[in-house]
């Protein structure tokens, strides 16, 4: 294979947006399993100190993900952010207004393998969100895995994130003045493992407690899709009935997250690595759907809204295709 190596003069606005992507890929790849191996560093040799206070702390903290989180704007409104968001560059696009009164779920559309969409969107103050939904504070629901991991689960709460369990999307959409939007990446880790470039294949049909949580609290619904999210990478093929496929399968079963083989660019070339390749993201909102407060909602409202929001969904994709390099041939496959 012949290697690409990336020119010496480029810019150095280029390079800050390079090594911002970077800090961000390594923190999900290895920060975690390094805060881990430091607190058990500390409790191996006795800095009781040290991991004792964090104890404690850590018992009376550990509902907080799941109660609003802790944001923090300074966190949120680091200059990296920026320079992250313009590597790609990430894009949010506003199709409707929304009413700052009302409480929102966000579906978000494809996972992708890193879900870039969500986080530069969503998760930093570099994005045109207060700019395009003035009033509104939005909640990226990721994995509760996050949250385990001792000190690094200071960092993720940091950027807004909060756990994707039941309870915690409730409280978020109990606000009674309204103003809350729940981001909930629907596919979730399965639809991960299909997150091949070109692919348009939607990990929904099953996926209908968000619709139970938006019944339950009277929250409007909204589809967004993410245009570009699944070319970021490249996957090792894993089609269904693949070996690897079945041992990613069973892997997701047991710890609850996926793991794609995933390759990109490299820091200093442009051949291989686990760096995102630079391409354009752009995350579109769509249409609010109205949701009437329903607290003992039956199977046959929860299937009709589901109906609903798939048909809304489609008619999202189907009508940005164009504009974002989706031949038109393409269109979107719900499993």
């Amino acid at each position: 294979m012949k290697v690409e190596f990336a020119p010496l003069n480029i810019p150095l606005a280029r390079r800050l947006q390079t090594a911002a992507v970077l800090q961000w890929v390594l923190s999900f790849v290895v920060m975690a399993p390094v805060c881990v191996g430091i607190f058990l560093l500390l409790v191996i040799y006795n800095y009781w100190f040290i991991y004792i206070p964090y104890l404690v702390w850590l018992y009376f903290d550990w509902r907080t993900p799941e109660k609003g989180g802790r944001r923090s704007q300074w966190g949120r409104s680091w200059t990296v952010w920026k320079h992250f968001r313009d590597y790609f560059p990430v894009h949010l696009i506003k199709t409707h207004d929304l009413d700052p009164s009302r409480n929102y779920i966000f579906g978000f559309h494809p996972h992708g393998v890193m879900v870039v969409g969500a986080f530069g969107n969503f998760s930093t103050n570099h994005s045109d969100f207060s700019k395009l939904f003035p009033g509104l504070t939005a909640y990226l629901h990721v994995l509760p895995f996050w949250f385990r991991c001792p000190f690094f689960r200071e960092y993720v709460m940091g950027s807004g994130h909060v756990s994707v369990s039941k309870r915690s999307v409730s409280h978020v959409l109990s606000r009674e003045e309204g103003g809350n939007i729940s981001i909930i990446v629907l596919g979730g880790a399965k639809e991960a493992l299909d997150a091949h470039p070109g692919s348009c294949t939607l990990f929904i049909r099953e996926r209908k407690g968000f619709i139970k949580m938006a019944l339950t609290h009277g929250a409007s619904l909204v589809p967004v899709f993410s245009f570009g999210e699944n070319d970021l990478f490249k996957q090792v093929d894993n089609p269904k009935g693949s070996w690897l496929r079945k041992l990613q399968d069973n892997l997701q079963k047991v710890m609850g997250f996926a793991l794609p083989l995933f390759h990109g660019r490299g820091i200093f070339q442009y051949s291989f690595g686990f760096l995102p390749y630079r391409k354009p993201v752009h995350t579109v909102v769509g249409r609010p759907i109205h949701v009437e407060k329903t607290l003992q909602p039956t199977p046959e409202q929860v299937e009709e809204l589901h109906q609903t929001y798939l048909e809304e969904l489609r008619k999202l994709f189907e009508e940005h295709k164009g504009k974002y390099g989706i031949p038109e041939d393409k269109t979107l496959i719900f499993r």
